[in-house]
């Protein structure tokens, strides 16, 4: 789902935190809980009180799944951009310390400004 090479993910829309929860259970630590979820056609997104969990199925069965953890403390950077008359996409930038900058393009029916408060708590 993260390319590094490419560094955006293509649009996704927000989802039920208990898919969210379905997808990345098992990932969890203690005390960790889920905060936004998003998903596109198989790939998800979920954010925690601790970190990004970007998980990508792939090939045709589905069945090879690759979980990206970026936990906040690596989290040098991070904007939002709101959607637009014309650009209805909401956008959101990640700088990660050693890696370069992430943008996740987000569906107009996302509270961009909700989850920038919500990564500020963590972040700064």
């Amino acid at each position: 789902m993260i390319d590094f090479t490419n560094k955006t993910l293509i649009k996704l829309k927000p989802t039920d935190l208990k898919d969210g929860m379905s997808t990345v259970s098992n990932l969890l630590i203690p005390n960790e809980e889920i905060g936004f979820a998003f998903s596109s056609m198989r790939d998800k997104l979920v954010f925690t009180n601790k970190r990004i969990i970007a998980v990508n199925t792939q090939g045709i069965t589905g069945k090879k799944v690759d979980y990206t953890s970026i936990p906040y403390s690596k989290i040098q950077v991070f904007s939002i951009e709101t959607s637009g008359t014309f650009d209805l996409d909401s956008e959101l930038d990640v700088t990660i310390s050693g890696l370069g900058t992430i943008r996740f393009e987000l569906s107009s029916q996302t509270d961009i400004k909700k989850l920038g408060q919500f990564l500020s708590t963590f972040i700064v």
